[in-house]
């Protein structure tokens, strides 16, 4: 295994990596801010939240990077941050937690026998994101109802986000003009309460607690949405890109991290879809120096970890409004993915229950829809898209013969 050098350093790769960083910022916070406002937690539990997710994921992105010499690229998933808020108020802050640290051990236990990657492809994409799609749909039609209740302030970020979409250039992120637009906004309109004030993170044991409908409802949901989006998608990536990725040590390192964010109040770690798509593509210069693109959003990410009262803080400054529509507006590209995903090829019916499933809030034996969605849109693809379904299992079930 050759050592990393700096001579594999170049402006590609660094831009690439604070274009990477800018997502992360810019894409992610107020998604982390919404979630954790609707869970009601208090700033020492939403500090230790944020703090965890952003210094395991970028200690494990500068380790793996610099040791295989690959844009390795780890976070944490987002539509499984989302999917969480949508759990608020049906379970328990500590079932939570013990439903996603449950979730980091199945992630390691399936990395080290080998198997998570075929459970994965077991599981049909399309009715996946289907369940994530329905999820998340409450999201955005809130980002549609703060609009029109608020024009100038969720009108003005709305408005950044399509100026954005409309440049399509790589290095003017949509999610980015957003913010400004909206903050500049907020000035303008002298809609801000009182100044940020900065201070070291704080570190949280929250409470554990363990329960059969959580587990249902948590655990199955974050392996999946972790391993069957991050491995499957964000190794893909690689592979794709010629990289001879170390799957099973990627794996084993997302669940490691995944059990260390749970027991300070975070959620799942991932292999970052979006963060690979930036750092490992011909943008970010020459294959093999493509790493130090991962290294230097990992570096920027820390700042991230180490401002995390200051970022649970703007909770206090901020309009609702804004940071509803900076959620929704962050949610819209997954939720166009998901769509394509999910109604773009085979299974569609399948992943049109799923969907629906999931878009209608309601429990079922204490565990909530979302789960059923899954479980709903396996039978419909069964009964309606039976050789489709056939066919998606049929190189698992001649592998296994293999």
């Amino acid at each position: 295994m050759n050592r990393p050098s700096v001579r594999d350093i170049n402006a590609a790769a660094f831009w690439a990596g604070v274009s990477a960083f800018i997502w992360y910022a810019f894409g992610t916070i107020p998604l982390q801010i919404a979630v954790a406002e609707q869970l009601r937690l208090d700033p020492a539990q939403a500090s230790s939240w944020i703090f965890i997710v952003w210094f395991t994921g970028a200690i494990a992105s500068i380790a793996l990077s610099l040791v295989y010499r690959q844009p390795i690229p780890i976070t944490w998933t987002i539509p499984g941050l989302v999917y969480l808020g949508t759990l608020a108020g049906q379970y328990s802050f500590a079932e939570i937690i013990g439903g996603n640290l449950l979730a980091g051990i199945v992630i390691i236990g399936l990395g080290l026998v080998g198997i998570g990657a075929r459970i994965m492809a077991w599981l049909p994409l399309p009715i996946v994101m289907g369940m994530f799609a329905g999820s998340i749909l409450t999201y955005l039609t809130r980002l549609v109802r703060v609009t029109v209740e608020d024009a100038i302030i969720a009108g003005a970020t709305v408005a950044g986000y399509l100026l954005g979409r409309f440049l399509g250039h790589p290095r003017v992120p949509p999610l980015g003009l957003a913010l400004i637009c909206g903050l500049l906004t907020i000035v303008i309109a002298q809609r801000a309460t009182p100044a940020v004030t900065w201070a070291l993170p704080s570190l949280v044991i929250p409470s554990i607690s363990f329960s059969l409908p959580a587990v249902a409802a948590v655990t199955v949901p974050m392996v999946v949405l972790a391993m069957g989006l991050g491995n499957v998608q964000g190794l893909g990536f690689l592979v794709a890109q010629g990289y001879r990725v170390p799957v099973t040590v990627v794996t084993v390192a997302v669940g490691i991290n995944s059990v260390v964010n749970a027991l300070f109040g975070g959620h799942p770690a991932i292999v970052a879809r979006t963060g690979v798509a930036i750092v490992a593509a011909s943008d970010a210069g020459p294959p093999a120096g493509r790493y130090w693109a991962s290294f230097v959003a990992a570096i920027l990410t820390l700042s991230l970890a180490f401002g995390a009262t200051s970022v649970f803080s703007l909770l206090s400054i901020l309009p609702a409004s804004y940071v509803a529509a900076l959620a929704g507006v962050g949610l819209i590209a997954s939720m166009q993915d998901a769509f394509e995903r999910a109604f773009g090829t085979t299974l569609r019916f399948g992943a049109l229950i799923a969907f629906l499933v999931a878009a209608t809030p309601f429990e079922l034996m204490g565990i909530t829809s979302a789960f059923w969605a899954v479980v709903a849109g396996m039978i419909g693809a069964l009964v309606v898209e039976r050789e489709q379904l056939l066919a998606h299992w049929a190189p698992e079930s001649k592998a296994a013969a293999g």
